[in-house]
């Protein structure tokens, strides 16, 4: 009978088995704040569609799907259409990458391959301050300082090189210092640190091995750029690529100082324009309450909302893995 009393169920319990439940409360406390902050995310998300949707439903009522490429913006008419801004906001953010791309990339090289160790951090720093400016600053600068220094000494020359192609001669066409062409020179300069950081540390992490047999096998520094750093990379980079055309597209404050805020389609870069961000600022305050002027600058809150979708969508198809057949 000792025995028996030995192994009874009260006598034998093991403590640390009584303490498991209590040692789950943390992980279930992690999992119920990580589940509602996903969930919180998502409800802002719905309702910054739905409230842009419902501002916009009497625009897009009335204009149809028209209102997405109808180059007309007639407020004194109430006559409105998204082409004009869609056309500036696109040619800028994409002059921006065209810009920027090759110099963070040069850059980047320049900062993880060739540049002394002792002096990296002191550039790389440097080049980082310039993501830290604000927006209006860049505005300011591009306005009073680049916009006329342009005007003066780049856009004429330029207009007179390019007048006697056809063709050309429409796109590089004589204009002003406040352009399409300023805003995306300005919008290159300012994700230029932003997309220059992230290749340092995608240029980085490339394995040395991959490198050193290159080199070893006579590779120039630039055929390992081409055939080694980059092809490893490249998903990486094409994402650094989709976040800084994410920011130059929803830029409001530094492009509105200087497109020149002119709401007609040219094909002309020099030409002045106008962008969705550019628009609400500049309009958005003499839109009252219930008008046909509100819906149709809530109907351009929406298509940029739906273009960055578009974007995020398709740098998520570009970086995603491929199924090796």
């Amino acid at each position: 009978m000792p025995d028996a009393v030995a192994t009874s169920p009260t006598t034998s319990r093991d403590p640390v088995v009584a303490r498991m439940p209590m040692s789950r409360v943390p992980e279930r406390l992690f999992s119920v704040t990580v589940i509602g902050s996903g969930m919180i995310v998502l409800l802002l998300l719905g309702a910054i569609i739905l409230m842009l949707a419902t501002g916009a439903w009497p625009a897009l009522k009335a204009f149809g799907i028209g209102f997405f490429w109808s180059p007309v913006w007639d407020s004194v008419n109430e006559k409105f259409g998204a082409g004009v801004m869609i056309y500036g906001t696109l040619v800028s953010s994409i002059l921006a990458l065209v810009i920027a791309v090759p110099l963070s990339t040069g850059v980047a090289y320049f900062l993880t391959e060739i540049l002394p160790v002792p002096l990296r951090r002191a550039i790389g720093v440097a080049i980082q301050l310039l993501a830290a400016i604000p927006s209006i600053i860049y505005g300011m600068w591009g306005f009073f300082i680049l916009a006329p220094w342009l005007a003066a000494h780049f856009v004429l020359d330029v207009a007179d090189l390019a007048a006697p192609v056809p063709g050309l001669n429409k796109v590089l066409d004589y204009g002003g210092g406040n352009s399409i062409f300023t805003a995306g020179l300005v919008l290159a300069i300012m994700i230029l640190p932003l997309i220059t950081a992230m290749f340092v540390e995608i240029l980085g992490a490339t394995p040395v091995v991959l490198k050193e047999s290159a080199y070893g096998l006579g590779c120039t520094r630039f055929e390992v750029v081409r055939s080694v750093a980059v092809p490893y990379g490249r998903r990486a980079m094409i994402g650094a690529i989709m976040l800084g055309l994410g920011r130059a597209l929803g830029e409001t404050m530094a492009v509105t100082f200087v497109i020149g805020n002119a709401t007609r389609l040219s094909p002309n870069l020099f030409a002045q324009g106008s962008t969705i961000a550019s628009t609400i600022a500049n309009e958005f305050n003499e839109a009252g309450a219930g008008t046909m002027k509100l819906a149709a600058l809530l109907g351009l809150g929406l298509t940029l909302f739906i273009i960055s979708f578009i974007v995020l969508a398709a740098s998520r198809a570009l970086v995603a893995p491929r199924a090796v057949s």
